[in-house]
């Protein structure tokens, strides 16, 4: 159980434990996210201005076949495009997503949380950036995504991003592994 517990990250607890050693170990899971959320958002924000330049438009390309195309779409709406009056409370709950990230990062101890949460992070800015400054306007603005699956809906890279880190934590609660390091059997 040591084995795995240093494995995931599990903080040291003991009587030879150093406070020392626990807070920068804190800091890199928080700098870790920060890396993660970063890069999730950059590849995001590049890929929207790509297919805004040269995609939108335009006709589709196909990667294989009707299997998948690129397809510059803007979304107003939720995932399948539903929810398009909505898109100022899609907007407040990115920004809420945001808020809950940020306080929960001050009790990070675990590697793969820091990933998790990281990927949702970086998807969640994606998606507000777009709410707050692509057209009609400021918290109505419409998504830019353009991966589409044939017979599904049209997504981006920033909701890759937060499906990959919801499908993360469902793994790691299921493990037993906490934020905050700590592993429990339930």
């Amino acid at each position: 159980m040591a084995e795995a517990e240093s494995i995931i990250g599990t903080p040291e607890v003991g009587d030879d434990a150093q406070p020392e050693t626990a807070q920068p170990k804190g800091r890199r899971r928080i700098v870790a996210l920060l890396v993660v959320a970063l890069l999730a958002y950059l590849l995001d924000l590049g890929s929207k201005m790509v297919v805004v330049a040269k995609l939108e438009h335009q006709p589709p390309i196909e990667i294989i076949g009707d299997l998948l195309k690129f397809e510059g779409v803007r979304n107003p709406g939720a995932a399948f495009g539903f929810g398009e009056a909505f898109t100022i409370i899609f907007t407040c709950i990115a920004a809420t997503v945001i808020v809950v990230i940020a306080r929960l990062a001050r009790k990070l101890y675990s590697l793969p949380w820091a990933i998790a949460l990281g990927l949702l992070l970086g998807g969640a800015l994606g998606n507000l950036t777009d709410r707050i400054f692509r057209s009609p306007g400021v918290f109505r603005g419409a998504v830019v995504d353009f991966i589409a699956p044939a017979h599904f809906a049209v997504f981006n890279l920033a909701d890759t991003a937060i499906v990959c880190g919801g499908i993360l934590i469902v793994l790691l609660s299921f493990k037993g592994l906490d934020p905050d390091g700590t592993v429990h059997k339930d």
